[in-house]
């Protein structure tokens, strides 16, 4: 079997000390966030180091990635918030999944499927403190509350937790402050949610409201279980607030290539499709078997460096599908190129991509292409 030109390296430790900031952040559990297979990263190890470095809780935002992630960790405890109406809950109910509420067909299918199974449904409300995307409506709450305390004094479901979600938790507080405004107000909702569900003797057991920035930036948020993510990976929720070297938080992924065609070429030469960028000497360049089918974002074209050896390289002219062209000094067939990795090893980053790319690092590292290995590194 022929082996990929490229891989992305995982680093295990790098997400163990990732791990430690975090708690050392906060006294509440950490539910850790698997969604998108990991960030990139692999569900299945991430899930299994995690798991072995104490955490309980996980969480991922489609079914499907629930139902897999429960055949490789049969005693932890498993959210899922996505599936669309009409969706059979009976197989996650079996499966001893967590399901999120956040619409009254959310709670009538879960209704259908313990009745289906005769299992009782574990159900996390959750309420729209600000976001607009996702959850009930604070005006709905009181209406669902009282046919939640129904369902629960039937048996039908029991109530896990309350949660939601922060829009801006990426903006620091001002000086002086725990929070800054808009999560504040957030937090005021979330309040009011979980006062109404009381109302109705609904009484869950865990709260959680914070995700990764929630969890390095506003502690008020933090409630009994914060939902880190990003920031697992070694990623900072915002760069213009903490760099993620800054924050302690070591990159888990170092994605490389070998390079596989090397030519020496004269001034004025033009590179790649388009010409966008013409040699203003003459010049060494190699060509890296990565683009963007593969996650390279083709606005990377001129716009960033790679690693090799000991010397950064420009990509000249434009990403390709499958390959893009380097400029470098005594450039070989063979060596590798490392696109990004952890700050600390004087690699370009996730963020460094996102900054050049104009997108975000999430985007960087969840766009590789499965295709990609992930290797598994120390």
């Amino acid at each position: 079997m022929t082996s990929f030109p490229a891989r992305a390296l995982i680093s295990r430790s790098a997400l163990s000390q990732n791990l430690a900031v975090l708690r050392a952040s906060t006294s509440s559990e950490l539910m850790a966030i698997l969604k998108a297979d990991a960030y990139g990263h692999g569900l299945e190890r991430i899930a299994r180091w995690a798991f072995d470095d104490g955490v309980r809780w996980f969480g991922v935002a489609q079914l499907t990635e629930a139902m897999q992630l429960r055949e490789h960790l049969p005693s932890a405890r498993i959210l899922t918030w996505i599936f669309t109406p009409g969706t059979d809950l009976s197989a996650a109910l079996r499966a001893d999944i967590d399901l999120s509420i956040g619409a009254a067909w959310a709670l009538d299918d879960v209704e259908a499927a313990a009745h289906a199974t005769g299992l009782t449904a574990r159900i996390h409300v959750k309420v729209d403190t600000g976001m607009s995307r996702g959850g009930l409506m604070l005006a709905d709450v009181a209406k669902a509350s009282a046919r939640i305390a129904e369902l629960e004094a039937e048996g039908v479901v029991s109530v896990v937790g309350l949660w939601s979600h922060l829009a801006c938790a990426d903006e620091l507080p001002a000086p002086g402050q725990s929070t800054n405004g808009k999560t504040e107000t957030q937090i005021a909702v979330f309040e009011q949610a979980r006062a109404a569900l009381a109302r109705a003797g609904v009484t869950p057991h865990i709260l959680h409201l914070a995700a990764s920035a929630g969890v390095l930036w506003h502690p008020a948020a933090h409630y009994d279980l914060v939902r880190p993510g990003i920031a697992l990976y070694g990623i900072s929720p915002n760069p213009a607030v903490q760099r993620a070297s800054e924050l302690g938080l070591r990159g888990l992924m170092q994605l490389e290539a070998g390079i596989f065609s090397v030519r020496d070429v004269p001034a004025g030469t033009g590179v790649s499709y388009g010409h966008t960028y013409v040699t203003g000497r003459p010049a060494r360049l190699g060509v890296v078997p990565l683009g963007y089918a593969d996650g390279v974002p083709r606005l990377a074209s001129n716009a960033i460096n790679v690693r090799v050896g000991g010397q950064m390289c420009p990509i000249r002219g434009r990403v390709c599908m499958d390959q893009f062209v380097i400029e470098g000094t005594g450039l070989e067939a063979g060596q590798t190129a490392i696109l990004l990795g952890d700050e600390r090893n004087g690699l370009p980053t996730a963020d460094d991509w996102a900054a050049a790319t104009h997108t975000i690092g999430y985007e960087i590292v969840t766009r590789i292409g499965r295709h990609v290995p992930r290797v598994d590194a120390s």
